[in-house]
């Protein structure tokens, strides 16, 4: 099994961006997702920047992966969607049905990204048809979905996010905005200022969600390190980093050498096992030496 890094999911202005994917091309991560996968209105980096930085990674040794938004709402979107699918050089990470149609259209190999709903084998059947090399397990299901899955369609190649943040919902608003009294069309990239999200907790003070401009991620980390041995042995592809600061770097490198990323408070692996995902188990093997 390899690692993968995922798309960065936050609003960093752009020397902060560049200084990181310098740092990603330093490092030994094989494969890197880039791009813009939440909102339109995030423009700190055009295409021609991630175009640029794409170019310096793959110089640098790595497979890069270009990689699209997961909720389509305007023509600027679909304009700039078109130069990733159009690219002519880099494989892309279909997040919208959109995408999906037109890499089906320019005849372009594609990973399904999670946010596609592909819950059953005969959609993972059917978006291979349509070109799909690899799928990102839905961040809810579990290990006994992923081994029945697999055995129905031994040709799906998968890649399962197991440390970071979990996307959980998209919207139409934006979160980040309406906190601060303000809409998404005059939000003047608020999200800019919460570089991590803002964590959202309950009336007992337990941090329930992550807002991400128009993203409700998790607040919990999932950390499926320890059971690195096991998804090797189900046949996962890759294991993804979901980084919410530049020691994302560090953990995929320590991943690489089979090593656990230390648990955290904040850690959770309950939908791996088919429990609730804010649940912690301690069960499972460790990374085989």
């Amino acid at each position: 099994m390899k690692v993968s890094l995922g798309p960065l999911l936050y609003c960093w202005d752009k020397v902060r961006t560049q200084a990181f994917y310098q740092a990603v091309g330093a490092s030994d991560i094989p494969l890197v997702y880039l791009g813009e996968a939440v909102c339109n209105r995030r423009r700190q980096l055009k295409f021609k920047d991630y175009w640029a930085i794409a170019q310096d990674l793959r110089d640098s040794g790595k497979q890069v992966i270009l990689t699209t938004q997961a909720l389509i709402e305007a023509g600027s979107a679909l304009v700039e969607l078109k130069k990733i699918i159009d690219n002519g050089e880099f494989m892309i990470e279909a997040n919208d049905m959109a995408a999906v149609a037109m890499a089906r259209e320019a005849k372009v190999g594609f990973i399904a990204g999670a946010e596609i709903n592909h819950y059953n084998p005969a959609t993972l059947t059917l978006l291979q048809q349509f070109g799909m090399q690899r799928f990102v397990m839905p961040y809810e299901l579990d290990q006994q979905w992923l081994s029945k899955t697999l055995a129905a369609n031994a040709s799906l190649k998968v890649e399962v996010l197991g440390l970071g943040h979990l996307p959980l919902a998209h919207s139409a608003r934006c979160f980040t905005a309406k906190q601060a009294g303000l809409n998404k069309d005059t939000c003047a990239t608020l999200c800019i200022n919460y570089p991590q999200g803002i964590t959202i907790k309950t009336q007992e003070q337990q941090a329930l969600l992550r807002l991400n401009g128009i993203q409700t991620q998790s607040a919990t980390r999932c950390n499926l390190s320890q059971q690195w041995q096991q998804m090797q042995q189900l046949g996962v592809e890759y294991f993804r980093v979901s980084a919410d600061s530049e020691a994302g770097i560090a953990q995929a490198q320590a991943l690489l050498k089979h090593q656990v990323v230390a648990e955290q408070d904040i850690d959770s692996n309950g939908y791996w096992f088919g429990q609730s995902g804010m649940s912690r188990l301690n069960v499972g093997n460790a990374p085989a030496p």
